[in-house]
């Protein structure tokens, strides 16, 4: 096994703020993705005022290979989990709050009634707070996306995850071609909605498949772009290949500028809602 270096070694400072969201979401019976995929900056985004809950319980009905949610049976979706997440907004007093959830195939809207429920108890609650969803590709049905996208939420983030050449061996039950058109189709009928996405490094990519995958994201008119490097949960998931250097990412922050991409967050402890509240600033310029 490699070993990690220093640069992906996150050094704990106070807690206090940490132990703080862990008792509201406790009190409130939340999930945030921030818990379930043990992401490294958490304390970092709490003290920012920016959270990620994980709605629809914590049980996947996908087996992507390089992701720590569990799977197995689903849970029933719980009607008031969308209050319960708005009071949660209110209480940590959040500037901006992104919502995801794990895959549900099992369900006849995918989850998407909750996604909206979510993002009209944030509204009415805490008008001022900026919202994102991260979701599953909902099978590219297009009116499930589409009422998603009705709802209004500031942005709409979706995930290409890999290069398509690895598609097979990392996300067997997705489709690369999927992705990109439910980006595209969010831009194309919702232009004024920011739509982001992001890519892990280290799976076994080239620099010509990022590069590739970077220009196909611009093209179907996404703004924002997250970069950060794959760290297996377990000797079970999906091999590491390499660490990539910090100078690689600065590569591909550079790279993804000139394509256009209003921006662009590339390092190693870069994960999908890192410093997502900086897309505010995104948010005011567009509007």
């Amino acid at each position: 096994m490699q070993r990690k270096p220093e640069w992906l070694k996150v050094k704990m400072t106070s807690t206090a703020h940490l132990n703080k969201v862990n008792k509201v979401l406790n009190s409130l019976k939340l999930n945030t993705v921030c818990q379930a995929a043990n992401c490294p900056n958490r304390l970092e985004c709490f003290s920012s005022q920016t959270a990620t809950f994980m709605i629809l319980g914590t049980v996947c009905t996908r087996h992507c290979k390089f992701c720590n949610v569990k799977d197995g049976h689903t849970s029933a979706v719980d009607l008031e989990e969308p209050q319960r997440i708005a009071q949660a907004v209110k209480a940590l007093d959040l500037k901006h709050t992104v919502i995801t959830s794990v895959t549900r195939d099992d369900l006849n809207d995918q989850g998407t009634g909750q996604f909206i429920a979510c993002i009209k108890a944030i509204r009415t609650s805490s008008p001022q707070v900026t919202i994102e969803v991260l979701t599953p590709d909902f099978k590219g049905n297009k009116d499930l996306i589409r009422s998603v996208a009705e709802a209004c939420p500031d942005i709409y983030n979706h995930n290409i995850e890999t290069v398509s050449n690895l598609y097979q061996d990392v996300r067997p039950e997705a489709s690369y071609k999927q992705s990109l058109n439910l980006l595209e189709q969010v831009k194309e009928e919702f232009p004024k909605i920011l739509t982001k996405s992001g890519i892990m490094l280290g799976l076994g990519e080239t620099r010509d498949q990022v590069e590739t995958t970077l220009k196909d994201l611009k093209q179907v008119g996404c703004n924002i772009l997250t970069i950060g490097q794959y760290l297996p949960p377990s000797k079970d998931h999906y091999p590491l290949q390499a660490y990539i250097d910090p100078e690689e990412f600065k590569y591909y922050e550079e790279f993804a500028k000139t394509l256009g991409f209003d921006y662009v967050a590339s390092s190693p402890l870069v994960r999908s809602s890192y410093k997502a509240a900086e897309a505010q600033n995104i948010i005011k310029l567009k509007k």
